[in-house]
């Protein structure tokens, strides 16, 4: 079987850690009968470089002519950069906010999970992840304060600046739905995080996920306002399977989880839309002061190209294989330097490449 995959390679250390996610995906084809065709697209800075844009129509194009996104990193330094001297619809991470738009990619997936090899990077005290944790944080991802409308004026001498957030029930109930689709594949609970306590689109997101899980009996679900989830996180991570939330809730909530698995270096991501499509990237960002030094951690985007093969291909035995790599490096004691720690072997980015490719 043959896949078309667009691959936007980025800024920073995008194309190394892409690089080293290609050659993976490549060594999973190999032993499991599948093959990848690589179309490579420009996104943010790189696209600013050549275009003058970060996005351009043919990138769209390219993007929805494949079968799925593979994505590296977008953006530079934001105090040194020229690309942030531009007005914001122009800088790098707007390109990102129209492809998610463009391709509908409204369900974002990022696990966080704890490994048992790197639980002494976790900041919390022991006791409170004893026998880690694994949860699937479900943000929405094309709604919400960050595509609503906003302006800056002056009035009466004085700046002012409003955002607006707004969702429809449609909105919310494609994501509840596929929140709680994804927790009947796992440990069958949602907590649905809102600030219902406040908000008039928070109070209709919970009424519209009061409906969905009726469909669902099979799972249980709770909310939670949105303050609470985030001191829940650090007190008890175990306590969480499917986190659902909107848009700002799940941007920050995510982050915070990936650092209480001990390195944003280590999660992968995934942004769907209603049928088997996908962009796949890593939590983390572009990382340009260390870019090109051969030291940045290629596993989020190993482990978010498993998660390609897995959701758009169905290729669930390779996907596991991966993963199954990935964790037997980490046994082996072999760390890139995020994640380093006393008695280990240090990694570098292709290095980290090559030993999961060995253990495949």
């Amino acid at each position: 079987m043959n896949y078309k995959v667009a691959v936007i390679k980025g800024d920073g250390i995008g194309p190394e850690i892409v690089t080293e996610a290609q050659k993976v995906l490549d060594k999973a084809g190999e032993k499991f009968g599948f093959s990848l065709d690589y179309k490579e697209v420009l996104m943010g800075g790189a696209s600013i470089d050549v275009h003058g844009i970060p996005l351009t129509d043919e990138a769209i194009a390219d993007c929805k002519a494949s079968d799925a996104v593979l994505m590296g990193a977008i953006g530079g330094n934001t105090s040194t950069s020229p690309w942030y001297k531009l007005e914001p619809s122009k800088r790098p991470e707007a390109g990102l906010l129209a492809l998610r738009k463009a391709l509908n990619l409204f369900a974002n997936l990022r696990p966080a999970y704890l490994y048992e090899e790197l639980k002494g990077a976790c900041p919390l005290k022991e006791e409170i992840t004893e026998g880690g944790f694994d949860m699937m944080i479900m943000r929405e991802l094309t709604g919400g304060l960050y595509f609503g409308e906003r302006k800056t004026i002056e009035e009466n001498g004085v700046r002012k600046a409003y955002d607006s957030l707004t969702y429809d029930e449609n909105e919310i109930r494609r994501i509840a739905k596929r929140g709680f689709d994804i927790a009947m594949k796992r440990n069958k609970k949602v907590t649905s995080v809102d600030k219902a306590n406040v908000l008039d689109s928070s109070r209709l997101w919970r009424k519209v996920v009061e409906e969905v899980a009726k469909d669902y009996p099979e799972v249980s679900y709770e909310h939670m306002l949105v303050d609470n989830c985030a001191m829940q996180l650090v007190r008890d991570p175990k306590q969480f399977d499917v986190i659902l939330t909107e848009n700002m809730f799940g941007d920050i909530l995510s982050d915070e989880a990936s650092m209480v698995t001990g390195s944003i270096g280590m999660l992968s991501s995934a942004s769907l839309n209603e049928t088997k499509f996908g962009l796949y990237e890593p939590s983390h960002g572009s990382a340009p002061d260390i870019a090109g030094q051969n030291i940045a951690n290629p596993i989020a985007t190993i482990l978010s190209a498993a998660m390609m093969l897995r959701f758009s291909f169905d290729l669930d035995e390779a996907a596991d294989a991966i993963e199954a790599a990935v964790k037997k490096v980490l046994e082996d004691g072999y760390r890139t330097v995020d994640i380093m720690s006393e008695g280990m072997t240090k990694a570098g980015t292709k290095e980290m490449g090559d030993l999961i490719c060995e253990r495949l």
